[in-house]
């Protein structure tokens, strides 16, 4: 049975941790081996108070995060509340640069398009004629 628990760094709130501490401290002092069944029970004991402190800190930290689905700010100072939000921002000018060089490339793209066209010795009207496109099938490999 691991007894490491006799220094303890911070001080204990509770009468209960105190106690606890004050026997675990006696027990290590003592040296003397424990009755088999009181070992047993006193492990068991040990795995339910584990077990307990586990379930009441996950319980702790969902309602520290979260109540009604939606995330806790308030508690939070300023900074935190500013950067708890500065992902999202990004992530919106992120979209809105992104959607506006997608629109600059497809400016660009008709632009050429557009010069090719004016440039080229043909009218633009001969591009839509039905017969023009067979005209390439046959000239080009």
């Amino acid at each position: 049975m691991d007894r490491n628990v006799s220094s303890s760094p911070l001080p204990l709130p509770d009468p209960e941790s105190r106690f606890a501490h004050r026997l675990a401290r006696h027990l290590d002092a003592s040296g003397e081996a424990l009755p088999h069944d009181i070992a047993q029970c006193l492990r068991f004991a040990r795995e339910q108070a584990l077990l307990a402190a586990r379930v009441a800190t996950v319980q702790q930290a969902r309602a520290a995060t979260q109540r009604d689905g939606t995330l806790v700010l308030r508690g939070l100072p300023w900074p935190w509340r500013v950067a708890s939000l500065l992902p999202l921002l990004v992530l919106v000018v992120g979209f809105y640069l992104i959607g506006q060089v997608h629109q600059s490339q497809q400016i660009h793209a008709a632009a050429e398009v557009d010069a090719v066209l004016l440039a080229d010795e043909l009218p633009p009207a001969a591009y839509t004629d039905p017969g023009f496109a067979e005209y390439l099938k046959r000239t080009l490999p």
